[in-house]
C-alpha cells in the first residue's frame, strides 16, 4: 500500500510539475501541496480521487487546442520567445537576439534600431516614442517616456504667419518642425536598466544591415520613387535614397547607407553620449543651424527619459496597463472601457450596428476631452483619474442613445464631468522569463520632415506639429488641441500613441499597440474589445474590420469589409459615414497557457511575428 501511494504521488507531481499552466494550475496545486502532507497510511481510493481531478484537468487543457480549426485565422506559435514588429528583417534580428540568451528588453532594443534601418519611415535615430516594458521577476510594468521636447528657443507663435494663421510648410517640412529626438537615449537607457546584453551586441546587426544593405522590397522601393520630394528637401537625403544619376532603386537592388552604418557604430562605441554630445551632436547641431532650426547643443545634452507611472484600469476582470500623459493613447482606451463596459458588447455581436454605434459615441466622447485637457504632465495637470474613472464612464454611457447618434458639435470636452502619422510603428516582445516589452516610436510623418542630418544619415522627425501651434486649429491629422498642448520650451508633444500589456492574474496576457496616427487609440481598443468581449484569437482580432471616429470632423470612417446593410443601419441612426484605408497596422502577442501567440497586422506588407 506504501508503495503504491508513493508511486502514484511520484507520478501524479511529475505531471503536475510537467504538464499544468495557467487556469488548471490555480485548481490542482493545491491538491499537488496536500499530497506531499499525507500520512503513509492514506487510503488507496483518496488518491484515486486526486488522480481523477487531475484526469479532469487534463481534458480541459486538451479542451483548448492550440490551433482551433473554426478559425479563419491563425496565429503564430512559440514557446520560448517571440517577437512582433512591422518589418521582418528587424523581427528576425529581435528573434535572433532572444535565442542567443537576451531577455525581451535587449530583443527589443535591438528592433528598434533595426528599424531605423529597415523600415526608415518610421522605424528612427531622429524621432521618439514610448516604451512600456513588464519584468516578470517583480511584477513591475514600467512606463518610459523617450518622446522628443521642444528646443528651449520654441515659443508659442513660432509657426504663425503675419496674419496670425498657422504656415504648416514651416511646422511640417523644415528644420524648426524637429523636435529635440529621444529615440537613441531611450532605447540606450533601457538596455542598460533592463536588459543583460551589452549595446555593441545588440546595435551590431542594424550596422551590419546599413553597412552591408539588405535587398528593397518591392513596398518599400515604391516608397522611395514616391517621396521624391519629400526625401530630396536635403542633399544629404537624395544622396542616401536615389542614386547617383538621379534615378530611383529598383526592388530586389541592395540598399546600403553608409552614413546610418557610422552613427550606428558611433553609438555602438560611444552610448548614448555620442549621439546627444558628441560627433553626431556636432552633425546636428551644425546642419539645424546652417537651416533656421532651434535644436543646439544644449538641447541635446539636457534631455532627459522620463520613467512615469502607468495609467491603469480594470475591464472584464483584466487590468489594462497603458502609457501616461504625454500619450494620450492610455488615458482615453482606459475611458473608452469604462464606457463600454456598462454594455453587453457579446451579446450586440461583433461590428453589428448597435455594437459600432457603441463604440462611435464612446469615441467622440474620448476625442472631444483629448483636445481639452491632455498634453504633457510635466506642464499642465492632467485629470487622470476622472477621465478614467467608472463613474465617468457610467455617465457618458447613459448618454448614449441607441436609436439617434449624438452629433459632435454637441458633445463639449468634458461635458458629462464635473470638473500623430499614420506611419508611427510598434513591435511587441516577449521571453520565456515572461518579460514583455510593448515599445511605440515614430518620426510623426512618414519619413518625418524627409530632412537628413548631412553625414549622419539620420532623418528629422516633424513632432512639433504634434503642439496646438494654435488652439482650434486641427494638426496635420485633424485633431483638435487646447492650450494644455500649447508649444513651450521643453516641453513634449502631446501624442496618441499606444503600447499596451494587459494582465490577467497580474501576468501579461496581452501586448499590442499600432501605428495610424489620431486613429492608433481607436484601433487599439478594437483589438483588446475583439479579445477580451468577442473571444478571438490574436490573429482573428489583428484582422477584422475595423472603425474609426475622431469627434471632429463628425465623419464615421469605416474600413472595407463591414456590411452594407450594417452601413445602411448606422446612416438611418445619424451617422455620417466614409470608406476609408486601412487603420492601423497592430503587432500583437498574447500569452496563454504556457504559449505565445502572436500576429502581425495584414493590413501592411513586410510585418511578420516570429517565435520559437
Amino acid at each position: 500500500m506504501l508503495t503504491v501511494c508513493l508511486q502514484l504521488i511520484a507520478i501524479i507531481d511529475g505531471l503536475l510539475n510537467r504538464r499544468l499552466h495557467g487556469p488548471v494550475m490555480v485548481i490542482c496545486v493545491p491538491i499537488h501541496l496536500k499530497l506531499e502532507t499525507l500520512p503513509v497510511k492514506t487510503n488507496l481510493s483518496i488518491v484515486m480521487v486526486f488522480i481523477h481531478v487531475l484526469l479532469l484537468c487534463e481534458q480541459s487543457l486538451a479542451a483548448a487546442p492550440i490551433i482551433d480549426h473554426k478559425s479563419i485565422f491563425h496565429p503564430v506559435v512559440g514557446e520560448r520567445g517571440m517577437v512582433a514588429s512591422q518589418e521582418k528583417l528587424a523581427s528576425q534580428v529581435g528573434l535572433d537576439i532572444l535565442q542567443r540568451g537576451g531577455n525581451a528588453v535587449d530583443s527589443a532594443v535591438a528592433v528598434g534600431f533595426a528599424l531605423a534601418v529597415t523600415l526608415p519611415k518610421a522605424g528612427n535615430l531622429g524621432g521618439g516614442g514610448f516604451m512600456m516594458v513588464h519584468l516578470a521577476k517583480t511584477g513591475e510594468t514600467i512606463a518610459l517616456d523617450y518622446r522628443e521636447m521642444a528646443p528651449s528657443a520654441a515659443t508659442e507663435t513660432m509657426f504663425l504667419d503675419s496674419k496670425g494663421d498657422v504656415d504648416k510648410h514651416i511646422s511640417r517640412n523644415s528644420f524648426r518642425s524637429a523636435g529635440v529626438p529621444g529615440t537613441v537615449r531611450g532605447l540606450v537607457q533601457a538596455l542598460e536598466k533592463y536588459g543583460r546584453l551589452s549595446l555593441a551586441e545588440v546595435i551590431q546587426p542594424a550596422i551590419d544591415l546599413a553597412e552591408q544593405g539588405f535587398v528593397l522590397s518591392h513596398e518599400l522601393a515604391a516608397e522611395l520613387e514616391s517621396r521624391r520630394t519629400q526625401l530630396s528637401r536635403s542633399e544629404a537625403g537624395r544622396k542616401i535614397f536615389y542614386k547617383a544619376d538621379g534615378s530611383a532603386y529598383k526592388a530586389g537592388e541592395r540598399f546600403i547607407q553608409q552614413d546610418l552604418a557610422w552613427s550606428l557604430r558611433q553609438i555602438a562605441q560611444k552610448g548614448e553620449q555620442a549621439f546627444y554630445e558628441g560627433e553626431i551632436a556636432e552633425k546636428i547641431v551644425r546642419d539645424s543651424k546652417r537651416h533656421k532650426g532651434l535644436i543646439d547643443r544644449e538641447d541635446l545634452k539636457t534631455y532627459t527619459v522620463a520613467s512615469r507611472d502607468a495609467v491603469r484600469g480594470f475591464y472584464r476582470g483584466y487590468e489594462v496597463v497603458s502609457m501616461p500623459p504625454p500619450s494620450s493613447g492610455g488615458v482615453h482606451v482606459l475611458q473608452m472601457l469604462k464606457v463600454l463596459e456598462n454594455f453587453n458588447l457579446k451579446k450586440m455581436g461583433h461590428n453589428s450596428a448597435d455594437y459600432l454605434h457603441a463604440l462611435t459615441e464612446s469615441m467622440k466622447y474620448a476625442y472631444a476631452d483629448r483636445s481639452e485637457y491632455l498634453g504633457d504632465p510635466d506642464f499642465t495637470q492632467v485629470p487622470i483619474k476622472a477621465l478614467t474613472s467608472g463613474a465617468y464612464g457610467k455617465r457618458i454611457a447613459k448618454q448614449i442613445d441607441f436609436a439617434q447618434t449624438r452629433a459632435s458639435d454637441d458633445i463639449k470636452p468634458g461635458s458629462e464631468q464635473p470638473f500623430e502619422s499614420h506611419d508611427t510603428t510598434h513591435f511587441s516582445v516577449a521571453d520565456e522569463e515572461g518579460n514583455v516589452v510593448s515599445n511605440t516610436y515614430t518620426l510623426n510623418f512618414s519619413y518625418g520632415s524627409g530632412i537628413v542630418i548631412e553625414g549622419t544619415g539620420i532623418l528629422l522627425n516633424n513632432e512639433m506639429d504634434d503642439f496646438s501651434s494654435k488652439p482650434g486649429v486641427p494638426n496635420a491629422f485633424g485633431l483638435l488641441g487646447g492650450e494644455a498642448n500649447a508649444i513651450e520650451p521643453r516641453k513634449r508633444p502631446l501624442s496618441a500613441m499606444t503600447p499596451v500589456i494587459v494582465l490577467k492574474d497580474d501576468k501579461p496576457y496581452l501586448v499590442l499597440g499600432s501605428p495610424g496616427g489620431s486613429k492608433i487609440i481607436t484601433v487599439v481598443l478594437q483589438v483588446i474589445l475583439n479579445v477580451l468581449d468577442h473571444d478571438m484569437n490574436i490573429a482573428e482580432a489583428s484582422s477584422v474590420p475595423r472603425i474609426h471616429h475622431q469627434w471632429y470632423p463628425d465623419i464615421l470612417n469605416i474600413e472595407k469589409g463591414v456590411s452594407p446593410d450594417t452601413i445602411h443601419l448606422l446612416k438611418n441612426k445619424g451617422h455620417k459615414t466614409r470608406d476609408t484605408r486601412v487603420l492601423g497596422s497592430t503587432q500583437s502577442i498574447m500569452l496563454k497557457a504556457g504559449k505565445m501567440y502572436g500576429s502581425s497586422d495584414p493590413r501592411r506588407p513586410g510585418a511578420i511575428t516570429l517565435g520559437y
